[in-house]
């Protein structure tokens, strides 16, 4: 192998760059035993990691078992085999974010926004709505030229449908941290095929979906225009707002 090639190949680093060492973390339906760690390293031995360390087991109430373990795997990562979602739009700042809306769309850019069914947790769309936002970085009611209608919890998709219509939203901004049993993938296609049935194509809000367990690839398939995933910014989601409600389309016009 080349010295070229070998940077395109690496392997998991622990305690030496290349020894292959892992740490894994999973919770099995067992009390917490003896018997029980050595399931935990035969779990780990199936998935690729051996030798297996269980180092860390805590009782996780009656009959379950949260387990870390440590090891080595063999397997090596290709990186030019590693396909991603690029940014395909430019980071603008908050001045300039109001002055293209001003200047282009020569009106306030509507965006609502909420979490939906029975999502309660509102940490994700506060932090990017909110004025406070998130990181010293201020969400999008900051921005003078957007209105930011914010739903808050547990709104149903007819409750959002709605307030897009009265709010003529431009966007509708869906947080979903909720993932049990994939609700967030089905709250999402719910409110998706929601928005096709109640709006022509052509006076549909953008949707856009965030979480930490979305896959930002699905866009297709769940129906909506964009995915974004942890660690987003409120900047980078008027960024995009911008980019897609504005630049590309006066590009497409």
């Amino acid at each position: 192998m080349s010295a070229a090639d070998a940077k395109k190949i690496v392997r998991p680093y622990g305690d030496t760059t290349g020894d292959g060492m892992v740490q894994v973390s999973f919770t099995l339906p067992v009390s917490h035993d003896k018997r029980a760690e050595g399931a935990a390293v035969q779990l780990a031995n199936r998935m690729g990691i051996d030798p297996a360390m269980v180092v860390h087991a805590k009782p996780m109430g009656d009959g379950f078992t949260f387990f870390v373990v440590y090891g080595r795997v063999n397997h090596l990562v290709d990186l030019d085999a590693v396909q991603v979602v690029e940014r395909d739009f430019a980071l603008l700042s908050a001045k300039e974010v109001n002055t293209v809306v001003k200047q282009r769309l020569r009106r306030k850019l509507s965006v609502v926004g909420a979490c939906i069914g029975t999502d309660a947790h509102t940490v994700g769309i506060d932090a990017i709505l909110n004025v406070k936002g998130i990181a010293g970085e201020k969400g999008l009611e900051y921005y003078r030229e957007l209105k930011v209608t914010n739903l808050g919890a547990q709104v149903s998709v007819p409750e959002l449908v709605e307030a897009a219509r009265a709010e003529k939203a431009d966007a509708v901004l869906v947080s979903q941290v909720v993932t049990q049993r994939d609700a967030h993938l089905h709250n999402t296609r719910e409110m998706s095929a929601a928005f096709r049935e109640a709006m022509p194509a052509g006076r549909r809000p953008l949707l856009i979906v965030g979480g930490p367990r979305f896959d930002e690839s699905m866009t297709d398939e769940l129906g909506v225009d964009r995915i974004f995933g942890r660690g987003t910014t409120p900047g980078e989601v008027a960024s995009y707002l911008v980019h897609a409600l504005i630049t590309q389309r006066k590009a497409m016009a």
